[in-house]
Protein backbone atom coordinates (compact mmCIF):
# COMPACT_ATOMS: atom_id res chain seq x y z
CA UNK A 1 0.00 0.00 0.00
CA UNK A 2 1.90 3.45 -0.81
CA UNK A 3 1.53 5.85 1.99
CA UNK A 4 2.33 9.96 1.41
CA UNK A 5 3.57 11.14 4.73
CA UNK A 6 3.36 15.57 4.49
CA UNK A 7 5.89 16.18 7.53
CA UNK A 8 8.43 19.11 7.79
CA UNK A 9 9.74 17.93 11.14
CA UNK A 10 12.93 15.82 9.46
CA UNK A 11 13.24 13.29 12.75
CA UNK A 12 9.73 12.60 12.77
CA UNK A 13 9.77 11.83 8.59
CA UNK A 14 13.01 10.11 9.06
CA UNK A 15 11.66 7.55 12.11
CA UNK A 16 8.35 7.27 10.46
CA UNK A 17 9.54 6.63 7.13
CA UNK A 18 12.10 3.57 7.97
CA UNK A 19 9.19 2.47 10.50
CA UNK A 20 6.37 2.46 8.10
CA UNK A 21 8.64 1.02 5.29
CA UNK A 22 9.22 -1.76 7.57
CA UNK A 23 5.57 -2.68 8.20
CA UNK A 24 5.51 -2.84 4.42
CA UNK A 25 4.50 0.80 3.15
CA UNK A 26 5.57 2.09 0.29
CA UNK A 27 6.66 5.84 1.58
CA UNK A 28 6.58 8.61 -0.44
CA UNK A 29 7.48 12.13 1.80
CA UNK A 30 6.92 15.68 1.11
CA UNK A 31 7.97 18.53 3.69
CA UNK A 32 6.06 21.40 2.23
CA UNK A 33 2.62 21.10 1.89
CA UNK A 34 2.39 22.19 -2.14
CA UNK A 35 4.72 19.22 -2.29
CA UNK A 36 2.50 17.06 -0.20
CA UNK A 37 -0.58 18.29 -2.11
CA UNK A 38 1.07 17.10 -5.48
CA UNK A 39 1.87 13.46 -4.01
CA UNK A 40 -1.59 13.14 -2.37
CA UNK A 41 -2.76 13.78 -5.72
CA UNK A 42 -0.40 11.83 -7.85
CA UNK A 43 -1.51 8.83 -4.99
CA UNK A 44 -4.99 9.18 -5.76
CA UNK A 45 -4.35 9.19 -9.96
CA UNK A 46 -2.25 5.96 -9.12
CA UNK A 47 -5.34 4.38 -6.89
CA UNK A 48 -7.49 4.81 -10.19
CA UNK A 49 -5.69 4.06 -12.79
CA UNK A 50 -3.47 0.85 -10.81
CA UNK A 51 -5.63 -0.10 -8.05
CA UNK A 52 -3.14 0.68 -5.68
CA UNK A 53 -4.60 1.67 -2.49
CA UNK A 54 -3.05 4.76 -0.43
CA UNK A 55 -3.23 6.29 2.75
CA UNK A 56 -1.92 10.17 3.71
CA UNK A 57 -0.24 10.87 6.82
CA UNK A 58 -0.70 14.75 7.46
CA UNK A 59 0.47 17.41 9.32
CA UNK A 60 -1.01 20.14 10.29
CA UNK A 61 1.73 22.97 10.49
CA UNK A 62 3.22 22.78 7.13
CA UNK A 63 5.13 25.55 5.35
CA UNK A 64 3.45 27.07 2.09
CA UNK A 65 -0.15 25.79 2.55
CA UNK A 66 -0.70 23.96 5.72
CA UNK A 67 -2.90 20.52 6.70
CA UNK A 68 -6.19 21.83 6.74
CA UNK A 69 -5.87 23.80 3.58
CA UNK A 70 -4.45 20.66 1.50
CA UNK A 71 -7.34 18.59 3.56
CA UNK A 72 -9.92 20.92 2.06
CA UNK A 73 -8.52 20.97 -1.33
CA UNK A 74 -8.20 17.43 -1.36
CA UNK A 75 -11.56 17.10 -0.59
CA UNK A 76 -13.13 19.73 -3.23
CA UNK A 77 -11.14 17.73 -5.73
CA UNK A 78 -13.14 14.81 -4.94
CA UNK A 79 -10.10 12.73 -3.58
CA UNK A 80 -11.49 10.26 -1.15
CA UNK A 81 -8.16 9.09 0.25
CA UNK A 82 -8.18 8.41 3.86
CA UNK A 83 -6.65 11.00 5.71
CA UNK A 84 -4.66 10.68 9.23
CA UNK A 85 -3.85 14.07 10.72
CA UNK A 86 -0.53 14.49 13.05
CA UNK A 87 -0.72 17.53 15.18
CA UNK A 88 0.69 19.47 18.71
CA UNK A 89 -2.59 21.50 18.58
CA UNK A 90 -4.79 18.55 20.70
CA UNK A 91 -7.56 21.12 21.52
CA UNK A 92 -11.25 19.58 20.82
CA UNK A 93 -11.58 22.76 18.79
CA UNK A 94 -8.54 21.44 16.79
CA UNK A 95 -9.66 18.20 15.97
CA UNK A 96 -12.87 19.20 15.23
CA UNK A 97 -11.60 21.60 12.54
CA UNK A 98 -9.56 19.43 11.21
CA UNK A 99 -12.08 16.57 10.66
CA UNK A 100 -14.97 18.61 9.15
CA UNK A 101 -12.03 19.86 6.67
CA UNK A 102 -12.06 16.00 5.55
CA UNK A 103 -9.55 14.42 7.59
CA UNK A 104 -10.78 10.59 9.26
CA UNK A 105 -8.66 10.43 11.88
CA UNK A 106 -6.63 12.90 14.07
CA UNK A 107 -3.53 11.86 16.06
CA UNK A 108 -2.12 14.14 18.70
CA UNK A 109 1.72 14.73 18.86
CA UNK A 110 3.72 12.89 20.45
CA UNK A 111 2.37 9.70 19.86
CA UNK A 112 3.20 5.93 20.40
CA UNK A 113 4.13 4.24 16.82
CA UNK A 114 2.27 1.32 17.39
CA UNK A 115 -0.85 3.39 18.24
CA UNK A 116 -0.23 5.73 14.53
CA UNK A 117 0.04 1.61 13.26
CA UNK A 118 -2.90 0.52 14.35
CA UNK A 119 -5.28 3.83 13.37
CA UNK A 120 -3.09 3.28 9.89
CA UNK A 121 -4.80 -0.45 9.92
CA UNK A 122 -8.41 0.90 10.87
CA UNK A 123 -8.16 3.45 8.01
CA UNK A 124 -6.90 0.76 5.31
CA UNK A 125 -9.61 -1.88 6.30
CA UNK A 126 -12.53 1.10 6.40
CA UNK A 127 -11.75 2.01 2.93
CA UNK A 128 -11.79 -1.65 1.78
CA UNK A 129 -15.47 -1.75 3.49
CA UNK A 130 -16.63 1.43 1.88
CA UNK A 131 -14.69 1.41 -0.92
CA UNK A 132 -16.27 0.97 -4.57
CA UNK A 133 -15.50 2.03 -8.08
CA UNK A 134 -14.94 5.74 -8.80
CA UNK A 135 -17.80 6.81 -10.90
CA UNK A 136 -20.39 4.51 -9.61
CA UNK A 137 -23.58 5.86 -8.04
CA UNK A 138 -25.21 4.47 -5.10
CA UNK A 139 -28.98 4.70 -5.14
CA UNK A 140 -31.98 3.65 -3.01
CA UNK A 141 -35.49 4.64 -3.88
CA UNK A 142 -35.00 8.73 -4.66
CA UNK A 143 -31.61 9.23 -2.79
CA UNK A 144 -28.89 9.14 -4.59
CA UNK A 145 -25.20 9.17 -3.98
CA UNK A 146 -22.57 10.10 -6.75
CA UNK A 147 -18.88 8.58 -5.25
CA UNK A 148 -17.14 10.74 -7.88
CA UNK A 149 -18.68 13.86 -6.98
CA UNK A 150 -19.32 12.63 -3.21
CA UNK A 151 -22.20 14.42 -3.19
CA UNK A 152 -25.53 13.04 -2.34
CA UNK A 153 -29.37 13.99 -3.72
CA UNK A 154 -32.42 13.41 -2.36
CA UNK A 155 -35.67 13.59 -4.51
CA UNK A 156 -33.38 15.37 -6.94
CA UNK A 157 -32.33 18.14 -4.10
CA UNK A 158 -29.00 18.34 -2.97
CA UNK A 159 -28.02 17.28 0.56
CA UNK A 160 -25.46 19.74 2.47
CA UNK A 161 -23.69 16.50 3.82
CA UNK A 162 -20.36 16.83 5.51
CA UNK A 163 -17.43 14.82 4.94
CA UNK A 164 -18.06 12.15 7.91
CA UNK A 165 -22.08 12.31 7.42
CA UNK A 166 -21.11 11.58 3.89
CA UNK A 167 -18.82 8.42 4.75
CA UNK A 168 -21.98 7.09 6.76
CA UNK A 169 -24.03 7.57 4.82
CA UNK A 170 -22.12 5.55 1.49
CA UNK A 171 -21.68 2.78 4.11
CA UNK A 172 -25.31 2.54 5.07
CA UNK A 173 -26.08 2.56 1.48
CA UNK A 174 -23.45 -0.13 0.61
CA UNK A 175 -25.63 -2.66 1.66
CA UNK A 176 -29.33 -1.34 1.47
CA UNK A 177 -31.66 -3.30 4.20
CA UNK A 178 -28.26 -4.39 5.62
CA UNK A 179 -28.39 -4.02 9.32
CA UNK A 180 -25.10 -2.19 10.77
CA UNK A 181 -24.73 -2.41 14.63
CA UNK A 182 -22.85 0.50 16.52
CA UNK A 183 -19.62 -1.28 16.78
CA UNK A 184 -19.36 -1.51 12.86
CA UNK A 185 -20.59 1.77 12.08
CA UNK A 186 -17.61 3.21 14.32
CA UNK A 187 -14.94 0.62 13.03
CA UNK A 188 -15.79 1.39 9.61
CA UNK A 189 -16.35 5.45 9.98
CA UNK A 190 -14.83 6.30 12.73
CA UNK A 191 -12.11 3.57 13.22
CA UNK A 192 -10.99 1.71 16.40
CA UNK A 193 -9.36 4.24 18.04
CA UNK A 194 -13.20 5.57 18.90
CA UNK A 195 -14.25 5.21 22.22
CA UNK A 196 -17.17 2.25 22.08
CA UNK A 197 -19.27 3.58 24.36
CA UNK A 198 -19.36 7.18 22.72
CA UNK A 199 -23.22 8.03 21.56
CA UNK A 200 -21.20 9.57 18.29
CA UNK A 201 -22.95 6.70 15.71
CA UNK A 202 -26.29 7.95 17.12
CA UNK A 203 -25.62 11.63 17.44
CA UNK A 204 -24.78 11.62 13.44
CA UNK A 205 -27.55 8.68 12.48
CA UNK A 206 -30.05 12.11 13.65
CA UNK A 207 -28.06 14.63 11.93
CA UNK A 208 -27.98 12.56 8.86
CA UNK A 209 -31.84 11.65 9.22
CA UNK A 210 -32.71 14.85 10.13
CA UNK A 211 -31.22 15.97 6.19
CA UNK A 212 -32.37 12.79 4.43
CA UNK A 213 -35.91 11.81 5.86
CA UNK A 214 -37.78 14.83 7.16
CA UNK A 215 -39.93 16.06 5.05
CA UNK A 216 -40.10 12.92 3.40
CA UNK A 217 -42.81 11.16 2.65
CA UNK A 218 -41.08 8.09 3.03
CA UNK A 219 -37.85 7.35 5.64
CA UNK A 220 -35.29 5.46 4.63
CA UNK A 221 -32.92 5.35 7.90
CA UNK A 222 -34.47 3.02 10.08
CA UNK A 223 -33.37 2.08 13.75
CA UNK A 224 -33.31 -1.30 14.87
CA UNK A 225 -33.16 -1.16 18.97
CA UNK A 226 -30.17 -2.47 20.51
CA UNK A 227 -29.28 -4.07 17.12
CA UNK A 228 -28.53 -0.98 15.09
CA UNK A 229 -29.15 0.33 11.69
CA UNK A 230 -30.64 -0.11 8.41
CA UNK A 231 -31.20 1.88 5.72
CA UNK A 232 -33.90 1.24 3.07
CA UNK A 233 -37.24 2.10 1.63
CA UNK A 234 -40.45 0.92 4.27
CA UNK A 235 -43.60 2.74 2.46
CA UNK A 236 -45.95 4.35 5.33
CA UNK A 237 -43.38 3.53 7.95
CA UNK A 238 -43.15 6.40 10.58
CA UNK A 239 -39.93 8.07 11.68
CA UNK A 240 -38.40 6.23 14.24
CA UNK A 241 -35.90 8.03 16.94
CA UNK A 242 -32.23 7.49 16.97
Amino acid sequence: MNLVLIEDDVRITDFLRRGLRAEGYAVQTAATGPEGLALALEAHRSERQDGVRALVVLDLMLPGMNGLEICQSLRAQGVQLPILMLTALGSTTDRVTGLRMGADDYLCKPFEFEELLARLEALARRGREVQAPRGQVLQVADLVLDLQRMQAFRADQPLNLTARELALLELLMSAPGRLFSRERILSSVWGQSEDPLTNVVDVYIRRLRSKIDEGQPQALIHTVRGLGYRLEPLMHSPLPPA
